[in-house]
């Protein structure tokens, strides 16, 4: 019977047709093209690597929280649903589901995924050699240029305007081989961005200070503001395939749900960022039980003093 429905629902858009917007088409409308099984199957191959690797440190009697566990798990769902589902469909009829598939990869599914500590998960059950060559990749020119907060900053928002404001949405939709790559390059742009900003792994070289990080992401607000109202103001359709109320109705999605989620991040921020302070209390605490002398307070590390201090020397 499934096999059956799953054929007839995506048919509308192989003939053209946009699917009607009903529960059904929503449900059931998944894409099953070469790049969507390939995405699939990666992702369960993804997905099976975490639980058995959590599963290995169960056994050794290392705890890992089961909330890593489910935001891994429901990152990948995101990236599934942004590629594979009844979003990647409609993307070829409204604008509206564009900018939803967009949100997916770049806003939702990368905080999910960072917040797994999938690094630290591979170090803690990987053999001496792969751990090895993870940290000489991390630790490399290589990834310290890639990793580099500046660019990544610029090329995560900037980017936007460039797909959206120009002809390039509209000729990577004519060429979907091209959108996938595109699609595939904004959710690792939108990874580095966000992994250092609310994962729980080290990173070398850019462990960025958790009040930079909120720094970082209020800085966004104005610009990712900004996108939406110009998409909100054009005259004209984002892309050919697009009416211009999609695109209105699209701009104003788009700039609504990037303020919620840059709202919502800041969020897991500000508790690494007083958990910091903590634990910086209680080894000063330690430090006074067990007799030394404590001079003037040096604040070092990520707490709220050491990012007043580091603003204070800028």
């Amino acid at each position: 019977m499934l096999a059956s429905v799953l054929p007839a629902a995506a048919s509308s858009m192989s003939m053209g047709r946009e699917p009607a917007v009903d529960l059904h088409n929503v449900l059931l409308d998944w894409q099953w093209s070469p790049f969507s099984i390939a995405v699939v199957v990666a992702l369960l191959a993804s997905a099976s690597w975490y639980v058995t690797a959590v599963d290995r440190l169960d056994a050794r009697g290392t705890h890992w929280s089961s909330w890593r566990t489910v935001s891994w798990i429901a990152g990948l769902f995101t990236i599934a649903l942004a590629l594979c589902s009844s979003v990647a469909t409609y993307t070829n009829f409204t604008f509206v589901a564009h900018v939803m598939q967009h949100l997916l990869l770049m806003v939702i599914a990368p905080p999910l995924l960072a917040l797994a500590a999938p690094m630290t998960l591979i170090l803690q059950t990987t053999r001496r050699s792969w751990k090895s060559l993870v940290l000489k990749t991390l630790h490399s020119r290589v990834f310290a240029v890639i990793r580099n907060p500046v660019p990544v900053f610029f090329l995560y928002y900037l980017s936007m305007y460039a797909f959206f404001l120009t002809g390039a949405l509209g000729y990577a939709m004519d060429h979907m081989w091209l959108m996938d790559l595109i699609n595939l390059g904004f959710l690792a742009g939108a990874t580095l961005f966000w992994w250092p900003m609310v994962g729980q792994d080290p990173i070398p070289r850019w462990n960025m200070n958790p009040g930079f990080k909120m720094i970082n992401l209020l800085i966004g607000i104005p610009i990712e503001s900004f996108l939406g109202v110009a998409l909100l103001m054009k005259a004209t359709p984002v892309a050919s395939m697009y009416t211009l109320a999609s695109t209105h109705t699209g701009g104003g999605v788009l700039w609504a749900a990037t303020e919620f989620a840059t709202v919502i991040a800041l969020a897991p921020i500000y508790s690494q960022w007083t958990h910091a302070d903590a634990r910086a209390a209680k080894r000063i605490d330690a430090r006074i039980d067990a007799g030394e002398t404590i001079g003037p307070p040096v604040f070092e590390g990520h707490g709220i003093a050491a990012t007043l201090k580091a603003l204070r020397r800028d």
